[in-house]
């Protein structure tokens, strides 16, 4: 993979060993979590209803993939005060982006290998 791309916000070998290697079934996987991220990601905001059913979801996501940050970020969010949970929901977004860049790289080498 693009190891100088990746910061390490992502363990995939935790993908790679759910999808016992298939690159095929990787790809599917991360553009799931992609769509995730993008469903939910803008409901990251105490204003929003739906702030604690973002981060639920995205906890879960994150975890299938080997994001084990944005796992704890989403979960120390999902569990906070409705006051205490602004800087919370900041920190579970910079995790995404960082997760997402780290996803980018992977999705990029994979469709690189799929050339070949």
């Amino acid at each position: 993979m693009a190891r100088r791309d990746l910061s390490g916000a992502v363990d995939f070998t935790v993908l790679e060993r759910m999808t016992a290697g298939d690159d095929a079934v990787g790809e599917e996987v991360l553009g799931l979590f992609v769509q995730q991220a993008t469903m939910w990601s803008p409901m990251l905001d105490v204003r929003e209803d739906g702030w604690r059913d973002a981060v639920h979801t995205l906890r879960g996501a994150a975890a299938g993939i080997g994001a084990g940050a944005l796992a704890g970020a989403c979960a120390a969010a999902e569990t906070a005060e409705k006051a205490d949970a602004p800087p919370l929901l900041d920190r579970a977004r910079d995790a995404l982006d960082t997760a997402l860049a780290d996803v980018a790289a992977y999705r990029h080498e994979l469709m690189l290998r799929s050339l070949r």
